[in-house]
């Protein structure tokens, strides 16, 4: 999608401010003791008080409204019947349409008190969503993206996962500009333009550059140690990125 009148940008906006409101009400709950389905239906109920829908159950039929993504599974986590323990690294993604419009977030955390190495990578991979988003800018390459992520990851002693990463977004869940790695990939000739709309969401694991799929055909898993996702919406500028989520 790209944004050409103030309407879209609103109807971006308001997609964006709900599934961000669903993600601080899930990660809210998510205490020791609770059920990861019990968590989903917070998020269905609110996409169904909002008029919305869940983007991975319209898209791709996905059994569940939101992703809950729960230790070795770094993403597209099936909520199901798994209670969450103290120490449990968790990855929430939601992503909904609303009126026509797709906004799509996510975020890692520990459940209870984080350790000081689960705090580490936490920290890392929110600090490279934050930098590859502030350096966005119409006119520069799409592998500028991935060059920052890459480098805070090596800067902070992480790996970068290289087969999950953002996209476009905006009148669908995926769509152009496609995969987007968090990787820098000097082949990538593509470039970012004004009202340009995509995810940023780096992958840092602590042992891995790769996720397999489960034998339940969604998750995917880290076979060694662990991974962390932080992702938001955003709109490409010429000047300052706009954050939709």
């Amino acid at each position: 999608m790209t944004v050409l009148h103030a309407f879209e940008l609103e109807g971006l906006r308001r997609a964006g401010s709900l599934v961000a409101s669903i993600l601080a009400a899930m990660r809210e709950a998510a205490v020791p003791g609770a059920v990861s389905r019990d968590l989903d239906a917070i998020g269905a109920a609110m996409l169904r008080e909002a008029g919305a829908r869940s983007a991975p159950q319209l898209t791709y039929d996905f059994p569940g409204a939101t992703c809950i993504s729960i230790n070795q599974v770094a993403a597209h986590g099936i909520p199901d019947l798994s209670v969450l323990r103290e120490g449990d690294l968790v990855n929430i993604d939601v992503s909904a349409e609303l009126d026509g419009y797709f906004a799509d977030t996510g975020g890692s955390f520990v459940v209870g008190q984080a350790s000081a190495a689960q705090q580490k990578l936490l920290d890392a991979t929110r600090e490279a969503r934050d930098a590859a988003i502030a350096q966005l800018r119409a006119g520069q390459p799409i592998n500028s993206i991935g060059r920052t992520v890459e480098s805070v990851a090596a800067r902070r002693g992480f790996k970068v996962i290289r087969n999950l990463g953002s996209h476009g977004v905006g009148r669908a869940l995926h769509e152009a500009p496609g995969n987007i790695p968090g990787y820098y990939d000097p082949r990538d000739t593509r470039r970012l333009h004004e009202g340009m709309v995509i995810t940023v969401e780096p992958f840092l694991a602590t042992h891995t550059t790769r996720t397999e799929e489960a034998e339940d055909g969604w998750s995917m898993l880290c076979r060694r140690g662990f991974a962390a996702q932080f992702e938001h919406t955003v709109v490409v500028t010429s000047g300052e990125p706009i954050v939709v989520t």
